[in-house]
Formats: structure tokens, sequence, C-alpha cells
């Protein structure tokens, strides 16, 4: 009786098995290996069908053990094969993850390509625009200068004064939005161009060294890693209460590293408020980075500092 029931699990199981690999035959394009495997669980469930109608018919005639045998070979076979064959799913799979994350890649960057174009256009027609008409402005209000009388004094040079602050931010938002020094100079310049104006407000103290100062990357290469670099450096300046912070950027053989170290307060990466966070932000940097085949990470604890790592295979 003990067996009958399990004769009768086993073949259960079997067809159970048997239909959901059926079933799935459709969603691995009726792929070979997959055809084989549930032709295996059929053959199971007929090979232990058999074996019920030999224990209900005490009945274990040669063709009947025969026929078993033959079954336990051919089941062997099938299984052998599908196995065999079934790397090509998993091959498959795999190149439809990377061709996957190729295109979350290709869209990231023409999203950040994107980003770039709009903001060289906006910081020309800053400059190009707006720049040229305040300077017309002051130079009216220069011409009023020369003609002013005692009660006019004071209203034109605090005039010419606001259109001298108005004429500097705009430069200076044009080059924030679209640095020229990037542009026409690369990465590296960009960079110690940003840091030099940092360490000019001594709110800080930035070393910067690089070895591969005169070196020009993929210009996406070269947008990414230079508002990375800047997140990091107004990261600190907002949060860190540093004052000190070094920054390396090294070139070896394909791989272009940065380092980037403060003595700031420091914080813990995994209880840090993502809403709290200005600009890229680090959920950003991380995605971005990525986007060019890049790694970033970053340590802090609390009083020891931040340290973040970039690091970027070259094509």
């Amino acid at each position: 009786m003990l067996r009958l029931v399990t004769l009768l699990i086993s073949i259960t199981f079997q067809l159970v098995a048997a239909i959901f690999a059926l079933r799935l035959m459709r969603v691995t394009k009726y792929r070979a290996s997959w055809v084989l495997i549930s032709m295996g669980f059929l053959l199971l469930a007929v090979r232990y069908t058999i074996k019920l109608i030999q224990f209900l018919q005490d009945d274990f005639s040669f063709y009947l053990t025969m026929a078993d045998d033959w079954l336990g070979v051919l089941i062997s076979f099938v299984f052998t094969a599908g196995v065999f064959l079934i790397g090509e799913i998993f091959y498959s799979l795999k190149r439809a993850e990377i061709e996957r994350t190729r295109s979350e890649n290709r869209i990231l960057n023409a999203i950040i390509q994107t980003e770039e174009k709009e903001r060289k256009r906006f910081a020309k027609d800053l400059h190009d625009g707006l720049g040229p008409l305040l300077s017309a402005v002051k130079m009216s209000v220069s011409a009023l200068m020369n003609n002013k009388t005692q009660n006019q004094t004071e209203i034109l040079e605090n005039t010419n004064m606001v259109i001298n602050e108005a004429i500097t931010s705009i430069k200076e938002i044009s080059n924030n939005l679209s640095p020229h020094v990037l542009t026409n100079f690369g990465l590296v310049s960009a960079i110690k161009n940003f840091t030099h104006k940092i360490n000019q407000t001594r709110s800080v103290t930035i070393n910067f060294i690089s070895n591969c100062e005169n070196e020009r990357f993929d210009p996406n290469v070269e947008t990414i890693l230079y508002r990375a670099t800047c997140e990091l450096i107004n990261n600190t300046l907002k949060h860190a209460n540093a004052t000190q912070v070094a920054i390396n950027i090294e070139k070896h053989l394909k791989t272009l590293t940065i380092q980037f170290n403060d003595n700031g307060i420091g914080f813990i990466p995994e209880k840090r408020n993502p809403s709290q966070e200005t600009g890229m932000g680090f959920s950003n940097i991380i995605s971005r980075i990525k986007s060019i085949n890049g790694v970033f990470v970053i340590n802090s604890a609390p009083g020891e500092g931040t340290h973040a790592l970039i690091k970027v295979r070259l094509n």
C-alpha cells in the first residue's frame, strides 16, 4: 500500500512539473533545451505509470521491464541533452540584461547631453543677449555721470555699482552653467580653475593634484566628472564644516581615478535624507557615473570626514 501511494505521488509530481514546463515553452521561445527538459518530465511520468501497472497487475514481464529500462536510458539522455543546451537560455538572458543596461546608459547619456546643450544655450543667451544690454546701460549711466548735478551723484553712483554687480553675476552664472574652461581646456583645467576660485574665498583650503593635466577625454566623461567633483566640493562647503579638502586625479593605463577627501564632520551615508540633498545628490552622481562605465564609492562617519572615490574605465 505504501508503495502504491509513493508511485501515485511521484506520477502526480511529474505530471505537474511537465505541465508547468510545457507552459514555459512559449516564454523560452520553444528552445530545444527546454523542449527536451519538458519531454524528460513527461517520460518520467510515463515510466512511473509503467511501474504502477507492474505493481497493480503484479506483472514483471520481460517486455515491461525492458520498456522501463529503456525509458530510463531515454530519460537520462533527454535530461543530459537539455542541461547541455540550457546554457543558451542563460546566455540569452545575460545578453538581454547587458543590452538593457546599455539601453539605460544610452538614454541617460542622451538626457545628460541634452541638459548640457540647454546649459550652453542658456549661458550663451545670458552672455550674448543680456550682457550687452547691461553694458549699454552702464555706458549710458557713465555718460550721465559726466554731466551730473550734485543731487544726482549718489543715485548714479549707486546705479553704476548695481549694474557692475549684475554684469559680474551674469558672467558667473554663464560660466557655472557651461564653463568655457571645461570646453576649451578639459577636465583637469576646469576643476583646477573651480578650486582656485574656492581657495580665493579662504573658506576652505583645497589641495588639488593630477598627473594628466594636459590630457583630454571624451566630452561626456569630462562633463559628468566635472559636475560630480563640483557637487562633492559644494556638499563639503555647505554641510561638512571642513577646513581642508584634497582632490587627486590620476590616469593609469585605461583607468581614470578621482579621489576626494575632506576633514569635515562626516555623516552616516545610509542615514542621509535624500530630501536634504541639493544639486546632483549622491544617487544622481552614482547613476551618472555608472552611465560612463564608472563606479562611485563614498565612505564617511561622524567626526571622520568624507572620502569619495570615482573610477572610470576609459575607452
